[in-house]
């Protein structure tokens, strides 16, 4: 009766560089492991910087637009698109940050204009220039807005955000919508030219229509002063994202000492807004640029004054705190920005990454010790299959077959190359070749 026995296994691919082999295929799984962990982590976790941002700027040849042109040029230097959006000012800004579906990434907002507002989504990149308020008026003689109630005051257009915290002002001094005071959406030149023509009383001015050539004209106008706000210090007191800040006498024009007298101004900052998902490297970015525009010297601010993480409505990003602190990193001062930007996302990796191949690399010699002697137990396995066919007393074909098989066994070993290290395994397996053909011949 014949009893089934296992095929013998084909040795023809044995050869002399089985050894790089098993090193291959030992550490190959751990490469693959590690390229395709790196890539996850860089490209999902960590991604790349966008190529293209949209900020919300302002109105057109408005200090904002003008700003935001100035970073579209830095941005552009090193390959990113800022795509600029014309707007009606701070509130809008604000409010396209606020909503997902107009796919804003930066704005320009002037302080003031959050309250009311859900902003916990939005972080801070830093102040960047001053926004005043200045108030002209008819007359002489007023120092307090309270002043003004029962006058016709032009408070800036719908959306703005001269409008908005010109609202803030006159309600904590009592003046509202709907009483004795006619409150006016006129701003810039326009309230200036009907106050001079008489139409309104006063004019709240704010940032972009509080220029230095329509200060300087309004203040040559007869019958026409500018406002000392002697509470400054209440104001600021009273509404944290104001600054208390001077005119000093001569700054708008020396030759004609205007003003003669310091003024007393408060002014909210304009920040950088940007939602919480900003990439890192284009925060830094856009603070670089920040201080290239904005750390000069001007009429109302110190050279180095802007930009500032001081913390208003919005907290300073933790990425802003950071080159704030520290400044740009090596690799960023050394390599161009995009790959500088692999090369930053790459280190964050190491320490993770070794914690990860420590223990496997403690597995490799493991590995590779299973991956030799592996081969060298499909010998014996067919060594032990022709070991028991001898002992059933095969027939002489049969035995003439099974010592064919151990030719082909010992041919392979003479043409396989072993590791030095396993070259004991090696011979003992010759020797038990030599074993099971002692036991194939007839006694």
């Amino acid at each position: 009766m014949r009893h089934h026995r296992p095929r013998p296994p084909s040795f023809s691919g044995e050869h002399s560089h089985a050894d790089l082999r098993d090193l291959s295929l030992t550490f190959a799984p751990l490469a693959i492991f590690v390229v395709v962990a790196i890539t996850l982590v860089i490209w999902l976790i960590d991604p790349a910087p966008p190529h293209t941002i949209v900020m919300s700027a302002g109105p057109q040849d408005s200090s904002f637009s003008q700003a935001a042109n100035e970073y579209k040029k830095i941005l552009a230097r090193n390959g990113v698109t800022l795509k600029v959006l014309q707007s009606d000012g701070s509130l809008q800004n604000l409010k396209r940050l606020l909503d997902p579906k107009q796919h804003v990434d930066i704005a320009l907002v002037q302080g003031g204009v959050a309250d009311g507002l859900d902003v916990s989504a939005l972080m801070s990149l830093g102040s960047v220039f001053y926004a005043p308020v200045v108030v002209f008026y008819r007359g002489s003689g007023i120092t307090r807005l309270a002043q003004l109630e029962g006058k016709r005051i032009a408070i800036g257009r719908e959306g703005s955000g001269t409008r908005d915290l010109a609202l803030r002002l006159l309600a904590a001094n009592g003046i509202k919508p709907g009483g004795d005071t006619s409150l006016t959406p006129d701003d810039g030149l326009q309230a200036a030219t009907r106050l001079v023509s008489g139409e309104i009383d006063a004019a709240i001015l704010n940032g972009d229509s509080a220029t230095r050539t329509l200060m300087l004209r309004l203040l040559h106008v007869p019958g026409i002063s500018v406002m000392d706000f002697q509470e400054a210090s209440a104001y600021t007191r009273l509404f944290p994202y104001l600054d208390e800040i001077d005119l000093p006498p001569g700054v708008l024009d020396l030759g004609h000492l205007i003003p003669a007298d310091t003024i007393h101004l408060i002014s909210p900052t304009v920040e950088i807004v940007a939602r919480s998902n900003l990439h890192p490297a284009i925060s830094d970015l856009l603070i670089e640029a920040a201080q290239e525009i904005h750390g000069t010297a001007g009429l109302l601010q110190h050279a180095g004054q802007f930009p500032s993480p001081v913390a208003r409505e919005y907290p300073v990003s933790e990425d802003a705190q950071r080159y704030y602190k520290t400044g740009k990193s090596f690799l960023y001062r050394t390599l161009p920005f995009w790959l500088a930007s692999v090369g930053d996302r790459t280190l964050v990796l190491l320490l993770p990454l070794a914690v990860l191949l420590f223990p496997a690399l403690r597995l490799i010699p493991a590995l590779y010790r299973w991956r030799v002697r592996s081969r060298i137990y499909r010998y014996y396995g067919s060594l032990i299959a022709i070991e028991r066919a001898a002992l059933k007393g095969p027939s002489p074909s049969e035995r003439e077959a099974l010592f064919q098989e151990l030719d082909q066994i010992e041919d392979a070993l003479n043409g396989l190359h072993m590791p030095l290290a396993y070259a004991d395994a090696f011979y003992v397996l010759r020797e038990h070749v030599g074993f099971v053909r002692s036991r194939l011949n007839p006694a």
